[in-house]
Parts: C-alpha cells; structure tokens; sequence
C-alpha cells in the first residue's frame, strides 16, 4: 500500500515560503499542501509567489528582517500589519525614531548573544 504524502496546513506552508497566507491565492489557502507539491513551489515558484516575494505584502518575520529589528520591536512600535516593500523601503529611506531605537535595541541584543555563545564555546573547549 502506498504511503500517504505528509500535508501541512496553508498556514504552515506559507511560513515556510516566508508569504503573508490572507495575500496567497485562494486555491492555496483552500487545501493541504504536501511536502512535494512545498518543494516543487520553492524549487519553481510560480508568478503569484515571485511577485509576493519581491512586492508583499510580508509576513511580520520578513517585516522585522527587512527592517533589522525583531519582531517584538514590531510591536512595540505599533506596526501590527502586513507591509509591502515600498512601505518598507519607505520606513528604511526616512527612518523614524521608533525604527533607529528599535534597530539599536536589536544589535545590542544580537551582540549579547554573540558573546554568551562565545563564552560557552570557551568553556566548552577548556572543559577535560
């Protein structure tokens, strides 16, 4: 008997295609996607996926990428929404001061992070 292909949700899928779901055809939204018919969207995208990806609207994840601050900066600065990438171009053009204090919160996360796992690979590499 063969084996029945793994499905996910849209909503999986579309995490996994770093797309906004409410923006992705109805037909994709409506059914399971497989994992073959996952891997054949990311090794051949079709139009509606190409133009998603360079226009948006964008997921927050992509947002907050885009915009390097997290996803939390986000929030706190109110921006809930999907954005296209001319508002974020916009956003990154003439940044405003939530954007620059967000951006300067996240490197000095980042940089913190970088540290404790430079810390632990020391210790790590002195332990017998």
């Amino acid at each position: 008997m063969p084996k029945k292909p793994q499905e996910m949700k849209p909503s999986t899928a579309a995490a996994k295609l770093d797309v906004y779901l409410p923006a992705t055809p109805e037909e994709f939204r409506a059914g399971m996607v497989t994992r073959d018919e996952l891997a054949a969207l990311q090794a051949d995208p079709p139009a509606w996926l190409t133009d998603l990806r360079r226009n948006g609207p964008h997921p927050r994840n992509v947002v907050a990428a885009r915009l390097r601050v997290s996803t939390s900066g986000l929030a706190r600065a109110g921006v809930t929404e999907a954005l296209t990438t001319e508002e974020i171009n916009a956003l990154i053009a003439e940044p405003p001061e939530w954007l620059e204090r967000e951006r300067q919160t996240f490197e000095e996360v980042r940089r913190e992070e970088r540290r404790i796992a430079a810390r632990d690979a020391d210790r790590r590499a002195t332990q017998p």
